[in-house]
């Protein structure tokens, strides 16, 4: 019994090792569409990995993710185009700049559970979009073009972008096979009784939410150094936390996995499909709501439902 579990894990590490170095090595051996396309998953990764912590793992279901993308955009085009502050500083700054406004967001949206906590989310991403249309500061709702001095190549924007993909992945398991990851679990389930056994719900909450708020601030930082315009329209659209509801219930909500393979197959159909306009938008709607009738759980959860597959356990040991 030992061996076999010795030998699934490390099969399970082969694999994983395997692909980070064929990843790791994409610049070399693949084409600038290839790279591009990894660039794009490893992107997307990282905000479904955090709405999938968000929803799947802590019960907070957010539709208000846009608020940190847009925010953080905001942030490095004015630091880069008015004060001329370097690349990656400004991208840390994105970063702490989404902590900062789920800090202010946690006062009021801590108060509400459930949908209510869904539609504050949503609300507060509203108020920036119409604030951020009608500031003269950041030319209203013409947007900014993100100009460096010294433009970032695509390889290392991809390779930046891989890592931080790396250390979400790894950041989520390692957090939820901890006191913590276990106390999120238990609050999703039933906060009342999570707080009887010893859970600080609301530290629990606020340490959650301020996590997905730095990471999904550092990616919306590369997106935008990536494609080098903003708009409040659409750094603040909906159509974000759409993207990752797709992600996340295609490939497995509660599962490390499932943001990889819905992730892998979002880029896959919108690059497919890019030409079609709508139709797009039409296919990935009608596979999500056919996955949630015949795979409620996703690809992931399906799969360990029926032959017990899994790469990356959750489980502490």
């Amino acid at each position: 019994m030992f061996a076999t579990v010795e030998k699934t894990t490390l099969y399970r590490w082969a694999a994983i090792s395997t692909t980070l170095a064929a990843l790791l090595t994409a610049p070399l051996w693949g084409s600038e569409y290839v790279v591009l396309f990894l660039l794009l998953f490893c992107l997307y990764l990282s905000l479904a990995q955090m709405w999938n912590l968000l929803a799947g793992y802590a019960g907070l279901l957010s539709l208000g993710q846009q608020a940190f993308i847009g925010f953080s955009g905001y942030t490095v085009a004015v630091l880069i185009d008015f004060y001329g502050v370097g690349n990656w500083f400004a991208v840390l700054a994105g970063g702490l700049s989404a902590v900062l406004l789920a800090l202010v967001m946690s006062v009021f949206i801590f108060r509400m559970r459930g949908v209510y906590f869904a539609v504050g989310t949503w609300i507060f991403a509203e108020v920036l979009r119409l604030w951020f249309s009608n500031w003269g500061y950041v030319k209203y709702a013409s947007g900014l073009f993100v100009k460096p001095a010294r433009p970032i190549a695509m390889n290392t924007l991809f390779l930046a972008a891989l890592g931080l993909a790396a250390l979400t992945v790894s950041g989520v398991q390692i957090a939820l096979k901890s006191k913590m990851g276990l106390g999120l679990m238990a609050m999703r389930d039933d906060e009342e009784v999570a707080e009887t056994m010893g859970v600080n719900v609301f530290k629990t909450k606020l340490c959650c939410f301020l996590a997905a708020a730095f990471v999904t601030g550092l990616t919306a930082a590369l997106i935008y150094l990536f494609q080098v315009f903003i708009q409040p329209y659409e750094a603040f659209s909906i159509d974000w936390t759409v993207k990752l509801f797709f992600i996340v219930v295609i490939g497995g909500i509660g599962t490390v996995e499932g943001p990889i393979v819905g992730a892998l197959i979002y880029v896959s159909l919108s690059q497919w499909l890019s030409e079609y306009g709508a139709l797009s938008t039409i296919a990935a709607g009608t596979l999500a709501i056919a996955t949630m009738l015949l795979a409620p759980q996703g690809i992931v959860g399906t799969l360990k439902k029926k032959t017990g597959w899994m790469l990356l356990s959750n489980r502490r040991t």
